[in-house]
Order: structure tokens, then C-alpha cells, then sequence
């Protein structure tokens, strides 16, 4: 088995998903880690599996038949490697696994020195790189875990300068710019490398999250079984972000809110879960008022936003 498995889950972004494995290739090439490399395509109507195909031979391809979203589509992987979905052994898995999203493109050095923190920091059991976007402007690559504020943040209008506090979840830009590791909550799941262990003793991600917070749920349990989460800054990734999910914004939005209410429920006390349905509910009717006021959006669109909107307001009731 090799050093290190990277799985890349991917749907209806060809041309993104080949330059993601080609930047991928082209840092594996500088080092000795050895690293096998799949790919899951959700279904991909672009043809996206014989393109992979046919430029990358040695990719394990698993072509699913239907569109199982990020957690299932990573699982599909993991099980093929030997890992359960409840906590189990797996001595003869890989050392790692790189979590990593089809809209990145990976800078030379960052697998190798996100392979040397993850097995050299303290209690280290995930590490994510430092990202960038398409422009090289930072992208915050890691969160606090989420707080009522950052609900109201995300809903309400607020002082523009919360929006890069803490209070917002946000580390200060500061770390990213130094050279050493720092400790994290969550990293976002565009880039996770993951100790064997951490698998071993937490199971896969938990595909109730079709997509969206279940890198933050995973956290938690990684947190709780007493490991370490950090970003690397010196492990450089471009990330395009949201390139499948923004070709749908409504269906995007339900799956964003469905799983953050599902995230609360499952981690978070009775009276925490009522204030943030409430808050939730409040802001979406803030929202419908606003994409009826619109002045930019079509008829159709409107109609679209405000279908989704009032879909999160029922599942602030429906969901346990």
C-alpha cells in the first residue's frame, strides 16, 4: 500500500478536475512519498470519466451511477481502502489519505509538507494547506466552530469589520503569513490530510450531509477523540471554490442550510439548536424580502431564491 491515498470527488467540472490532477501529478513527482490517487465522479454528464481515462491511466476511477454528493462520494473511496464506517482497524491501509477538492491546483512542496506536519506536530491528526485564490489573494483555509454570532453574521447586516473577526470564526491573517503550523478547529474540506489512525478511530464522514459542514462534523469528532487539526501555511493551494456547487445557487443554498441546521442538531445543546432555528428563520424571511425588492434579479430567479428560502424555513421545523 502506498505512503499516501489523495481522493478527488468530482462532478461536471472536466477541464478543472484534469488541471487539478496534472498540478497534483506534477508535485507528487518532486517527492518520494509514494501516493495512489483516485477519483469519484458523481455522475458527471460532461464526460469527465473518459477524460480521465485517457489522460491519467493509473487514477483508480470509481464512475458512480447517480450524484452522491461530497461525503458519500469520499466514503466510496475510503471503503475501497479498506476503512469502515464505524471506528475499525486498518493496518493495512495508507499512512495518509488526501482529501482534496477537484477545483484546486496544488503548488510544488505543499503534499510533502503537509505529509512531514501531519506526522510531526503534536497529536497531529488532519492537516490542511494554506489557500489561495484564483487571483493569490488568502483564502481563510480554517474556522472556529460555529457560534450563533456567525449565524447572525451570515443573515443580518452587521459592521463590515465582523466579518474577518473572530467572532465570524476567522484566524488572523497573521498566521497565515508566518512559517510555522497552527492549530485550528476545522480546516475547510478542500484540502484535509488525514492520519490513518484518525480513521481508524472515527469512521468516514457522515453522508446525512449530502454536502457542505461535513468537514466540520468530522472535526469534531477527530477533536473529540483527542487529535490535533492544523494548518500548514508553507503548503500552498490554489482553490477556484464553489465550481459545481455554484452552477445550482437555490438547490446550493438548501443543501448549505439543510446541513448546518442538521450540524446543530447533532452537536449542539436543545437551547443552543431552538435560538439558531429562530435566528435562521428570522434571517430567511429577511432574505425573501430582499429578493423581492430586487431590482437585479429576473422573475424567474426570484421565484427561485425565494422557493429556496422558504424550503429552510420548513426544514428549521422538520429536521430532529
Amino acid at each position: 500500500m502506498a505512503d499516501l491515498a489523495v481522493i478527488l470527488v468530482t462532478w461536471n467540472v472536466r477541464g478543472l478536475v484534469l488541471d487539478a490532477l496534472r498540478s497534483l501529478y506534477d508535485d507528487l513527482n518532486t517527492t518520494n512519498v509514494t501516493a495512489q490517487v483516485w477519483v469519484v465522479d458523481n455522475a458527471s454528464s460532461d464526460g469527465t470519466s473518459d477524460a480521465i481515462r485517457a489522460e491519467f491511466p493509473d487514477v483508480q476511477l470509481v464512475a458512480s451511477q447517480k450524484n452522491l454528493g461530497f461525503a458519500a462520494g469520499n466514503n466510496l473511496a475510503l471503503r475501497a481502502l479498506g476503512f469502515c464506517d464505524q471506528p475499525a482497524p486498518n493496518p493495512a491501509g495508507p499512512r495518509a489519505v488526501f482529501l482534496l477538492n477537484p477545483d484546486t491546483l496544488v503548488q510544488r512542496g505543499a503534499v510533502r509538507a503537509l505529509y512531514d506536519a501531519l506526522f510531526s506536530l503534536p497529536r497531529a491528526g488532519l492537516a490542511g494547506a494554506q489557500l489561495a485564490y484564483a487571483d493569490g489573494g488568502l483564502q481563510h483555509s480554517a474556522f472556529r466552530f460555529p457560534g450563533l454570532v456567525q449565524i447572525v453574521i451570515d443573515l443580518f447586516p452587521v459592521p463590515a469589520r465582523l466579518y474577518e473577526s473572530r467572532l465570524n470564526g476567522r484566524y488572523p491573517r497573521a498566521l497565515y503569513r508566518g512559517s510555522e503550523p497552527f492549530a485550528v478547529d476545522h480546516t475547510l474540506g478542500a484540502t484535509m490530510m488525514l492520519r490513518r489512525e484518525v480513521i481508524e478511530q472515527t469512521g468516514l464522514f457522515d453522508e446525512q450531509f449530502f454536502m457542505y459542514c461535513e468537514e466540520i462534523d468530522w472535526s469534531m469528532r477527530i477533536r473529540q477523540a483527542g487529535w490535533q487539526i492544523y494548518v500548514v501555511p508553507q503548503a500552498h493551494i490554489t482553490h477556484l471554490e464553489s465550481q459545481s456547487a455554484g452552477q445550482i445557487r437555490p438547490t446550493s443554498l438548501v443543501n448549505l442550510w439543510t446541513s448546518r441546521l442538521r450540524l446543530y442538531a447533532k452537536h449542539y445543546n436543545p437551547v443552543w439548536l431552538a435560538v439558531a432555528r429562530q435566528l435562521v428563520r428570522i434571517g430567511m424571511r429577511l432574505q425573501i424580502r430582499k429578493a423581492q425588492q430586487s431590482q437585479t434579479l429576473t422573475a424567474g430567479q426570484k421565484e427561485a431564491l425565494i422557493g429556496a428560502y422558504h424550503t429552510i424555513i420548513e426544514r428549521c421545523g422538520q429536521l430532529p
